[in-house]
């Protein structure tokens, strides 16, 4: 569960005076569900914690998950992720700045590894459609591979509001462009590739702080899985 929800970056703008955090734990089945076939020695939890704050220059958010796939259970992997968007005047469209990386480490061994960052420069636009507030942007996005690898990024984010109702949506879909490496991540002479990592949540809220729900990972040429994949998770969220 790498690239987190962007549950209010773009969808709550609009309302300048709020401010939103939440704490969320995922149980992620992917062993029981794919093994070996994706690299996934054991099923795991994860802990999310989710930032945002919107301000009269525009809004901030970040997230951070911590895997707890090492040895004895303790955390092997930790990401991150900072977004920015700014306001100008009335301006439909919000400059936005990302960034994206994290360290890990690999079960059974001392060995430590770095997830190659990213950086994110491009133009959001957030907007209301029915009962769901929606939210899209284009960026050019380097990631720092052993070779520097240019590439763009198209996101959409989506967030249910339906104040009458106990059940919430949201979610995201990103696509995004890569090149081509190998299993030690060396950059391949074979161009390029498409990346596609979507995940829609569903909750239940028992009250304003607590609620339980799930959240599916679907994702395809991600985390070097050349294929589909599809991970749902039973998960608990806290408010405050």
């Amino acid at each position: 569960m790498l690239r987190k929800l962007f549950l209010f970056t773009l969808s709550l703008v609009a309302f300048a005076s709020l401010n939103a955090q939440n704490l969320q734990l995922h149980f992620d089945p992917r062993h029981s569900l794919y093994g070996d076939n994706i690299n996934a020695p054991i099923n795991y939890l994860t802990a999310t914690f989710e930032m945002f704050k919107p301000d009269a220059w525009g809004s901030t958010f970040m997230f951070v998950d911590f895997d707890f796939n090492f040895n004895k259970r303790n955390p092997g992997l930790a990401y991150a992720e900072i977004a920015r968007a700014f306001k100008i005047g009335d301006f439909p469209l919000m400059p936005h700045l990302e960034y994206n990386g994290g360290l890990g480490l690999v079960r059974g061994t001392g060995f430590s590894f770095s997830i190659p960052s990213s950086y994110l420069a491009g133009m959001q636009y957030p907007f209301k459609l029915g009962n769901f507030f929606m939210g899209t942007y284009l960026a050019y996005k380097l990631n720092a591979f052993d070779t520097n690898s240019h590439d763009v990024q198209w996101t959409l984010t989506w967030n249910s509001a339906f104040p009458d109702s106990k059940i919430s949506l949201g979610g995201f879909f990103d696509l995004w462009t890569e090149d081509k490496r190998d299993i030690a991540g060396k950059t391949l002479n074979d161009g390029k590739k498409i990346v596609i990592l979507s995940e829609p949540q569903i909750w239940y809220n028992f009250t304003p702080h607590f609620a339980i729900g799930s959240e599916v990972e679907l994702s395809y040429n991600f985390a070097r899985a050349e294929k589909f994949t599809a991970i749902p998770t039973i998960a608990t969220k806290w408010n405050f």
